[in-house]
């Protein structure tokens, strides 16, 4: 089992590098070993992109033949482009000053050429097929070529055109340079044209260099997807841990945590309760000195409407000793009464005074 497992594991890298735009782990790998032996096994008769080797072989064939065409192609276009713009520079000129009548002859033979060639393309847009062609408003190739400037005109652009046309490339070149190196601009001729022989140099190892630093970017790209998922799926399984973590813990505390509860609410209701208990004292308290106050208040009043019957009593008595004063023993009666009154009097204020203190306190 030990052994199997380890033959997994190396199988598993040598998979990873034959198929890297897969989207597998060593870990899916190593959890499915049927797999990983039947990817081994085809990554001996494919390459990395999924080809056979008899397809990759036929497939760079056709991409070579593809090449050549191509560059055929683009060597026409290039020197057609070249011609259309030499055409378009002398029209510009020609607006601007008078040429010599040989450059004007030059350029209005390669343009009738040019003309002439294009037509007769269209009229035979296919030099491969062998049936035969729908003729546009009733004319021929032939017919067309019959157009074409006089034989001696054509010498004649054949031996100079070479000439302006090395001297418009040239121009093209020169441009090319002072836009890709500026400080070269104000150089002399000679020194651009060395540079100009290392430029296509230069140019193609920035390519490679800029090609390599693409594909070293897309390999960058998968492997940061592939560390990105594994990156997921260990994050996703610290999270589970954690979660049982915690619901273990929470499961451990909960016993502590009801037990602070209620110690908790228990002290609060005590001080609820506690609090209630004072207000109601509160409240007894206000009612049961308003109601003393209220008696107090009465106990003065009936006090002093006696000390005011005493006060009456003692002024009548008053009189009654100056009217009877010149009496004998009736006096002495009335004299008792007299004193009498006025202890009763005397108290009575004395209790009043003590009863307004307390009152007061």
């Amino acid at each position: 089992m030990g052994s199997e497992k380890s033959d997994c594991v190396s199988s598993s890298h040598i998979v990873l590098a034959a198929f890297p735009l897969c989207d597998l782990t060593e870990e899916d790998l190593i959890q499915n070993p049927q797999l990983c032996k039947l990817l081994a096994t085809l990554s001996q008769h494919v390459d990395p992109t999924g080809l056979t080797v008899p397809l990759k072989t036929q497939l760079d064939k056709a991409e070579q033949k593809l090449k050549t065409q191509k560059q055929r192609w683009l060597r026409a276009e290039s020197l057609h482009r070249s011609l259309q713009e030499m055409i378009q520079d002398h029209h510009i000129r020609r607006q601007r000053a008078t040429l010599p009548p040989d450059q004007n002859m030059l350029y209005e033979t390669v343009e009738q050429c040019l003309l002439v060639a294009q037509s007769v393309r269209q009229l035979d847009p296919s030099g491969s097929t062998s049936q035969e062609q729908p003729s546009v408003l009733g004319l021929s190739p032939q017919q067309v070529m019959e157009l074409m400037p006089s034989e001696k005109n054509v010498q004649r652009m054949k031996q100079s055109l070479p000439r302006e046309l090395e001297k418009h490339l040239k121009k093209k070149c020169f441009s090319l340079l002072s836009y890709y190196e500026p400080q070269w601009e104000n150089e002399s001729e000679g020194l651009k044209n060395i540079k100009l022989s290392h430029l296509s140099g230069q140019m193609d190892s920035e390519k490679k260099k800029a090609e390599s630093l693409k594909e070293i970017c897309r390999e960058n790209t998968v492997l940061l997807q592939r560390q990105t998922q594994l990156y997921l799926s260990e994050l996703t399984k610290c999270i589970q841990l954690l979660q049982s973590l915690i619901l273990d813990h929470r499961l451990k505390i909960q016993t502590d945590l009801d037990r602070k509860k209620l110690e908790y609410f228990e002290g609060k209701c005590e001080l609820v309760l506690q609090k209630i208990r004072t207000e109601m004292a509160e409240i007894q308290l206000d009612t049961y000195t308003a109601d003393t106050i209220s008696a107090h208040r009465k106990i003065r009043d009936m006090l002093e409407s006696e000390l005011k019957a005493c006060q009456l009593e003692k002024q009548s008595v008053e009189v009654k000793l100056a009217s009877f004063e010149i009496l004998g023993k009736e006096f002495e009666a009335l004299a008792e009464e007299y004193c009498r009154l006025r202890r009763e009097i005397d108290m009575k204020k004395w209790a009043l005074k003590e009863f307004t203190q307390h009152t007061d306190k």
